[in-house]
């Protein structure tokens, strides 16, 4: 039951904005969705590509219409007009707001919980913002990394108002086995975090992009928000689906939304 209470924390159902994002794994792992712990406030416009989704998730813009976040953020592929996301400012309260409802959701083919945790949304019509280019290889899997969200701000705590930011440095499989042993899957998933804990992604962080800059000096996504132990506890980073992994798969998909 630990690895699922880990996952179930990075989605807004459990809001907070500490970037510590939880999908739902297999049963020995906690999982809960977060929102940016140790994180500061975002300004307008930093992260234009930013969405947030209406069940409580996060999200970022692979195109102005489409919407890459977790597949445990959705509850399978098909037509859908449930979910609102909402994009545009960094306060979800702001009369500037972009509001547009799903119309199809693309859940990651053969996602049963562990690993392969993506999926697309569908928007009604494109959102004129920018969008969040993709990782197709593992050249930028290292350094430090950026992570924003609406999640808690502490382990447990409520979502956010106003969008958050923390930096995260690069976690080593081999580290991060030490602290999820079977429950990683090191060919699918990224951790970063720090030893000493503090700064994570929390409840209600799940679905958004671990992002950092290529080396044009633009914004590129490397990470998923996907699942962890609780929210910036030490020795338990963050985990999150590995983009360039699926970037063949993911941009197969979008063509067919």
């Amino acid at each position: 039951m630990k690895k699922l209470l880990s996952v179930l924390k990075r989605c807004a159902a459990v809001s907070a904005v500490i970037l510590a994002a939880v999908s739902l794994q297999p049963a020995n792992a906690t999982a809960a969705p977060k929102p940016v712990v140790g994180g500061t406030l975002a300004t307008q416009g930093e992260f234009p590509w930013m969405v947030r989704l209406s069940m409580g998730c996060g999200g970022a813009l692979y195109t102005q219409q489409i919407v890459l976040t977790a597949a445990h953020c959705v509850s399978g592929s098909g037509n859908n007009t449930s979910i609102t996301a909402t994009a545009g400012v960094v306060d979800l309260q702001s009369t500037a707001a972009i509001k547009v409802k799903s119309t199809k959701v693309l859940q990651a083919p053969g996602y049963n919980g562990t690993g392969k945790d993506w999926a697309l949304i569908k928007l009604a019509q494109p959102i004129n913002l920018p969008t969040l280019k993709i990782a197709t290889t593992t050249a930028y899997n290292s350094g430090t990394f950026t992570v924003a969200g609406w999640g808690a701000a502490v382990e447990g705590g409520g979502q956010q108002r106003y969008m958050r930011k923390a930096q995260v440095p690069f976690v080593s499989d081999t580290v991060c086995k030490q602290a999820y042993g079977s429950s990683l899957v090191p060919s699918e998933e990224i951790c970063a975090g720090y030893t000493q804990g503090g700064v994570d992604t929390c409840q209600g962080d799940s679905g958004g992009p671990m992002f950092r800059k290529d080396n044009a000096g633009a914004w590129i996504q490397v990470g998923i928000v996907s699942w962890g132990e609780g929210c910036a506890r030490p020795n338990y980073p963050g985990v999150y689906t590995e983009v360039s992994t699926f970037a063949a798969a993911i941009q197969s998909a979008a063509s067919t939304l």
